[in-house]
């Protein structure tokens, strides 16, 4: 430890080696290089020019100062992260003998809830499949509607679904969410007699071919469900984000809105 390192010095080294061994973006360089020395010239109006100078009182100085310029949260925690990566940096380099920014937490972020749709919304968009003249579209979108909504499913989780995957017999669906993660969920009734109807309207399916498929035969994908998703949101509903997740997060809100046990719930979700 020098107690002549000046803080500039010490983020310039810092900087040198961050870009030359991590090969980060430019960006990334330059949101560091922007946060750090902002920090120093906060350190040097308090006539704080060591590194070893700087306490953990002095980084709380500087939030203060941050606060008060009214930065959002998410800007502080973004400097706060740079600081936090500079003072590791100088832990483990023996610059320093204990580290100022260890008791300091980044702010808490509130995050917005996605919107919902209500369930009248939802029926409105099975009345206009309902009188849709192509049977094979009506039954395909309707069993997507009823897939994300009923089943609360991620789109990744229903493109992946194949034939075998439906339980008939017991209502069930088997998924493969996230981190590979096996799970089986109800289906109701009525979305078990629509996929029933869809799956009637072909000659041949085997037990490992896609449950559900474009025009041209192809498994359904991300973009494929986005767009009708969409199309069908804005004809029923002025939520702002009219994606796939409305449907998903909707459905969770509708269960625990009927007294649905939370674990249960989040058992559905797979989280």
């Amino acid at each position: 430890m020098n107690e002549n390192y000046s803080i500039n010095h010490c983020i310039d080294i810092f900087l040198e080696e961050f870009s030359g061994i991590r090969r980060v973006s430019a960006n990334t360089l330059t949101s560091y290089r922007s946060d750090l020395e902002q920090f120093s010239e906060f350190c040097k109006s308090k006539e704080i020019i060591s590194i070893i100078k700087i306490t953990e009182n002095t980084i709380r100085l500087f939030l203060m100062e941050l606060n008060d310029k009214d930065l959002s949260k998410t800007s502080i925690s973004r400097k706060l992260s740079s600081l936090r990566r500079f003072f590791n940096y100088l832990m483990k380099n023996e610059y320093l003998e204990s580290n100022p920014i260890t008791d300091i937490s980044n702010p808490k972020i509130s995050r917005k809830l996605p919107e919902t749709i209500n369930v009248d919304s939802f029926l409105k968009i099975i009345t206009l499949l309902s009188e849709e003249e192509d049977i094979e579209k009506s039954l395909l979108i309707r069993s997507i509607f009823e897939l994300l909504y009923g089943c609360s499913l991620r789109v990744s989780e229903l493109c992946d679904l194949n034939v075998n995957d439906v339980d008939f017999s017991n209502s069930t669906i088997r998924v493969l969410g996230k981190g590979s993660k096996l799970r089986i969920v109800p289906v109701g009734k009525p979305s078990i007699e629509v996929i029933k109807q869809y799956l009637s309207l072909f000659e041949s399916k085997k037990s490992n071919d896609a449950l559900l498929v474009t025009k041209n035969g192809k498994r359904i994908y991300t973009r494929f469900i986005q767009r009708l998703v969409k199309k069908y949101l804005t004809k029923v509903t002025d939520v702002y984000k009219k994606s796939p997740h409305v449907l998903r997060h909707s459905s969770a809100t509708h269960m625990l809105d009927k007294g649905a046990d939370l674990m249960a719930v989040k058992e559905i979700l797979g989280h």
